[in-house]
């Protein structure tokens, strides 16, 4: 190699280390926090108006969103009572003891089948449609409904079962570009599990506010069904939590006052 052809490969190379490098592809898309300091509504049974000191909302995730910081509600370990069909086309990724559905009798939903690493990897798949949806209609969060239907499965889940099909479905939330929200089983901290966040019903009722407030910090939704549950829960954490109180059915014209 000539002297004149090392000097060329040498511009060569050196204008190449100065082009910027090329955007990485396929990274996940940003995630949002839940905002603090702001109030927050819960309307699951139905849209309503929202007042302007409202800043952050759960809707269910075939309802549009508000158009503040909108979270969106999944059942991603049990099935809405309106989806059997759906379900019933489903059945081996529904839990069965006899043969029959477990049910959770509080609200008359099937539990999901967590048990096997296979029946969570298709679960995950049908809650990450869902996600993405959640997504593209203009959600920046989802809310994961029952971590704990385990407790009500008659023996037949495992805790960690439920934490293994959690974490899948966090990730499609992540990699969907919404940040993810545990529901239920206080006491555990879930950021180890991926969340972002909680939304906890009745959590001065049963004092469990605490609990997820040392694992999220002011990422907390608080939502209380009784009068006097509702202003306990102002008074211990009103300065730090948004706390609502909903009439139980969550109605578009039910009770809705906030701290």
């Amino acid at each position: 190699m000539t002297g004149s052809l090392r000097r060329v490969l040498a511009l060569l190379l050196g204008a190449a280390l100065l082009l910027p490098a090329a955007p990485a592809t396929g990274a996940a898309p940003e995630v949002r926090p839940l905002p603090v300091g702001t109030h927050a509504d819960y309307q699951l049974g139905g849209v309503r108006p929202v007042p302007a000191s409202v800043g952050i909302v759960v809707r269910d995730r075939r309802a549009e969103p508000a158009g503040r910081y909108d979270v969106c509600y999944v059942n991603a370990f049990q099935t809405q009572p309106d989806e059997r069909r759906f379900w019933r086309e489903r059945r081996h990724l529904v839990l069965r003891e006899d043969g029959r559905p477990v049910t959770d009798a509080a609200w008359g939903e099937w539990l999901l089948d967590l048990r096997t690493p296979a029946k969570r990897r298709a679960l995950a798949r049908i809650v990450g449609r869902w996600v993405d949806r959640c997504a593209k209609d203009g959600y920046e969060a989802v809310e994961y409904d029952n971590l704990d239907s385990f407790t009500r499965s008659r023996g037949l889940l495992r805790r960690r079962q439920a934490l293994a099909y959690a974490r899948l479905v966090v990730a499609e939330a992540h990699e969907a570009g919404l940040a993810a929200g545990q529901k239920n089983l206080a006491g555990l901290d879930g950021t180890k599990v991926g969340f972002d966040f909680a939304v906890a019903e009745e959590c001065e009722r049963y004092r469990e506010c605490g609990a997820y407030a040392a694992a999220y910090g002011r990422r907390v939704v608080a939502v209380e069904y009784r009068e006097r549950d509702f202003r306990r829960a102002c008074r211990h954490w009103g300065e730090r939590l948004p706390v609502v109180l909903r009439d139980l059915a969550v109605s578009p014209t039910g009770v809705r006052r906030f701290c």
